[in-house]
């Protein structure tokens, strides 16, 4: 896959975002864009958790069942799931059915109300300074930084779990803490 491609439609695109239309329209829409509320920053973080060992495009392509079998990732009411919760999302074929990363997510809504200023207050703490220059290849893209561990870090210790520097890299990523779209990219970022 090149690192930058031209579609059909004669935008250039990171090379990911051209492979699928999935991708193309979460590129193009969603990803590298700012999201500052609490519901919106614990459904990214619960699918990053649930992508893990994942295609990302298994997520998306069933992102909107995991949307109704997690009450639009509510986060108080997610934190109120019990048992009889965790067998129904255990027997819901639309989602990934994997008891740790369900457990996990009712767990991290829970740790989340217990933040004492909020989910997103947490998170965005850890954004770096925005870069000067957009990478030029997927050679300039890190895996991990030291914000990244830092926000691992800091979500575990504040009980948060299937949070690793390379999720909460990819979170800051989607939710637009860093604009790792390709210099040449079609896509703005504010």
């Amino acid at each position: 896959m090149s690192d930058l491609i031209t579609g059909a439609d004669g935008l250039a695109r990171c090379g990911w975002g051209a492979s699928t239309p999935e991708y193309a329209r979460y590129h193009d829409d969603e990803w590298g864009k700012p999201v500052r509320g609490d519901d919106p920053l614990f459904e990214k973080i619960s699918l990053e958790a649930f992508q893990s060992g994942l295609s990302w495009l298994t997520i998306l392509r069933k992102r909107e069942a995991f949307r109704a079998a997690f009450d639009r990732f509510h986060i108080e009411t997610v934190a109120k799931y019990g048992e009889s919760d965790v067998d129904r999302l255990l027997g819901d074929a639309g989602i990934v059915r994997n008891r740790a990363k369900i457990e996990a997510a009712i767990h991290n809504a829970r740790a989340a109300l217990d933040l004492p200023d909020g989910l997103a207050a947490l998170l965005w703490s850890f954004a770096p300074p925005p870069r000067t220059k957009r990478p030029r290849s997927f050679a300039e893209v890190p895996a991990i930084t030291p914000e990244s561990t830092a926000m691992a870090k800091a979500l575990k210790k504040a009980g948060f779990r299937f949070v690793g520097p390379t999720t909460a890299y990819a979170l800051m990523q989607a939710t637009g803490m860093v604009d790792d779209h390709l210099a040449g990219c079609h896509v703005s970022t504010p």
